[in-house]
């Protein structure tokens, strides 16, 4: 069995929008072209990433202004969990504090 690829989102202190899409950016090894917006991330998640597995760790160190952007983090990355088991792949999600 081949070994499964984790992508490791650290959001530890991270203060702003821009940064926070940055972050994304980096840890998926999204292109320099990335949109830095949710669109962008669930086609770029869709087609380009990989990953077996996301581990997001530094949640609870960000400001409450970032909830929304969690939220929606998360409902993406279910939605690619879901659409993932439809074709009998694997891909799943760690929330780490």
């Amino acid at each position: 069995m081949s070994e499964q690829k984790i992508v490791t989102l650290d959001l530890t202190g991270c203060k702003y929008a821009g940064e926070f899409h940055e972050r994304i950016r980096i840890a998926f090894d999204f292109p320099e072209w990335y949109g830095k917006n949710w669109s962008a991330f669930w086609d770029l998640l869709r087609t380009e990433c990989d990953a077996d597995k996301v581990k997001i760790i530094g949640e609870h160190t960000l400001p409450r202004e970032f909830d929304g952007y969690i939220e929606k983090m998360h409902e993406i990355l279910q939605r690619n969990k879901d659409n993932h088991k439809q074709y009998g792949h694997n891909f799943e999600f760690e929330i780490i504090n």
